[in-house]
């Protein structure tokens, strides 16, 4: 079960992530003003929703057992780390305190960036699995 969780919820942050995020999201979703923010609300939504679309597979499809509430808490949860994660202060503040800098110059947060987001569907393909 944990695997078809983690490959479906990946397949939904990737389609929320890339075709699904526009252009002024991706630009101005960690700017530090109200833009910033919006763009950013705008676009974590996007995630529950898409998680929201995996995890009805999941059941439908696939006929495995997940809970309501679980699933509620599923995507309140990757919608409010992932707006976290996109502000991009906690990667800057990660990757400082390993002493990434030059990587961080160099395109390294992007990847810092991604895989926080899969270690958050990691733990809550878990999460659901066990409480399933």
């Amino acid at each position: 079960m944990f695997a078809s969780l983690f490959v479906l919820l990946y397949a939904a942050h990737l389609a929320a992530d890339y075709p699904l995020q526009t252009d002024h999201q991706a630009k101005h979703k960690s700017d530090r003003c109200a833009a910033g923010w919006r763009a950013n609300l705008a676009h974590a939504p996007t995630h529950a929703a898409t998680t929201a679309l995996a995890l009805v597979a999941v059941t439908t499809i696939l006929d495995l057992p997940i809970g309501v509430l679980p699933a509620l808490l599923a995507l309140v949860g990757i919608a409010g780390t992932h707006a976290v994660i996109d502000r991009r202060w906690p990667v800057a503040h990660w990757m400082r305190i390993a002493r990434q800098t030059a990587w961080a110059q160099n395109g390294g947060a992007a990847h810092v960036d991604q895989t926080a987001h899969v270690l958050v569907l990691v733990v809550t393909a878990l999460a659901l699995t066990t409480t399933s």
